[in-house]
């Protein structure tokens, strides 16, 4: 048997949920995986600080280690799975793999949301893969759709449920006309929520996935710290119910899209038309959006986390190196899709730039000019009114629920409206103010 035919041979960084995952869909489908790869796929190491849970997964079928940097300085491992996450030690040792001439293949979205320029120019230089399809979306190939499946298009925008956490609140919320407190607490009880969710309620997750999107999407260097990010720990389950009269649910996106100007790249909350697809996407599954000019509309749907689903695209990755592990690195799908150097600087635009519709909640005195008094408020700012809903109060209340969905506008004049309008004397609590989105 001819060298080239010996197991390529793999170092796993962390093997805890995604990392067993990917031990035993290896392990299960190894057989079909060699026939499409032309050679095996072999986990060699694995460096985990819990030995014994490591140990508990391997079994005998590879050495396992404490230490990570011992996977990275063994001359006969090939590739260096990266499952550790967060900005620290990850950082460290995916630079140090690629320096050791590994290709490097991570599951860590807010690694290279941040870092991403630095670690993807280092690869190149030593001719190496950085591969990071888990890294959005879990099991969803939406990285390989966008650097691949559709590089003929322009693409225009790109809309995502890319946090399962929060989309599982969100339906509970919906389908239990529950408060998001009440809601929260539920979901860590079921293990939809970590014990510290913040960077998934307050939308930092889905802004590094969205980050990366837009990358591929638009050929510019990652940016991260130019998102805008709201997440959904002030959404009220009146507007949910508001927004479904209306016709609408309400979904955290992470948006990407091209104007005239520049990128527009934020995340948060969303009316979404109830009867779009992506508007019914419940419980922790992802679903991404891609408009392209040649394609139109493409929708990817699927399992954004968990074990296996986020081992199905590791295992992916892991196949595409193996392929091209002999190739001529000028010639493989750059790591962002566009060519290093051809990315293009265009601007993130700052939110106050960014074009969308509205949704607005005010709380009111119930009594005559009221309603005009705002809309005219609305008309000195350029902002046009689509719909309105008016609550009939109660017997003898003095207050009620003004609706207001705007036509699309653009973001600073509305900002100008909500303060004029926050001051009249009648609008008797802060305004609710939601983006809302056609996806068209």
């Amino acid at each position: 048997m001819s060298n080239s035919m010996k197991p390529i041979q793999v170092g796993l960084l962390g093997i805890g949920t995604v990392g067993s995952g990917t031990f035993k869909v290896l392990q299960r489908n190894q057989h079909e995986i060699m026939r499409r790869a032309g050679r095996g796929i072999e986990i060699a190491m694995v460096a985990d600080l819990d030995v014994e849970r490591a140990r508990a997964v391997v079994g005998d079928a590879a050495e396992v280690v404490s230490d990570a940097r011992q996977i990275i300085a063994n001359p006969a491992i090939d590739i260096v799975v990266e499952l550790i996450g967060g900005y620290g030690i990850a950082k460290a040792l995916v630079l140090e793999a690629i320096a050791a001439g590994k290709h490097v293949v991570t599951a860590n979205k807010a690694l290279l949301a941040v870092h991403g320029t630095e670690i993807f120019e280092a690869a190149r230089a030593k001719g190496v893969v950085v591969a990071f399809e888990a890294a959005v979306a879990g099991g969803i190939p939406i990285i390989k759709a966008l650097r691949e499946g559709l590089t003929a298009n322009r693409i225009e925008w790109i809309a995502g449920i890319i946090n399962g956490t929060t989309n599982f609140i969100l339906s509970e919320m919906r389908d239990k006309g529950l408060d998001f407190d009440v809601v929260l607490k539920e979901a860590q009880r079921l293990g939809y929520a970590e014990a510290d969710p913040t960077f998934d309620i307050e939308g930092v997750d889905a802004a590094h996935k969205a980050t990366l999107m837009s990358a591929l999407a638009f050929g510019i260097p990652v940016q991260f710290d130019k998102a805008h990010v709201e997440g959904i720990t002030k959404l009220a389950a009146a507007d949910i119910r508001y927004a479904e009269q209306l016709g609408y649910r309400i979904k955290l996106l992470g948006i990407a899209r091209r104007q005239e100007a520049g990128i527009e790249l934020r995340v948060h909350p969303t009316l979404v038309p109830a009867k779009r697809l992506i508007a019914n996407v419940e419980g922790a599954m992802n679903a991404v959006m891609v408009q392209g000019d040649a394609v139109g509309t493409t929708l990817y749907y699927g399992k954004g986390a968990g074990s296996e689903p986020t081992a199905s695209a590791v295992v992916a990755d892991l196949v595409d190196i193996t392929r091209l592990h002999t190739a001529d690195p000028d010639h493989r799908v750059p790591h962002l899709a566009f060519q290093p150097d051809a990315l293009a600087d265009t601007p993130i635009l700052p939110i106050e730039q960014v074009r969308t519709a509205f949704y607005l909640r005010l709380r009111v005195a119930d009594e005559a000019g009221v309603l005009a008094r705002i809309t005219s408020i609305l008309a000195e700012n350029d902002i046009s009114i689509d719909a309105v809903l008016q609550r009939e109060s109660a017997e003898g209340e003095k207050q009620t629920d003004l609706i207001i969905l705007t036509h699309v506008t653009v973001e600073g004049p509305m900002r100008a409206a909500l303060a004029a309008m926050q001051a009249l004397p009648t609008v008797v609590a802060p305004i609710v103010s939601l983006r809302t989105e056609e996806l068209a």
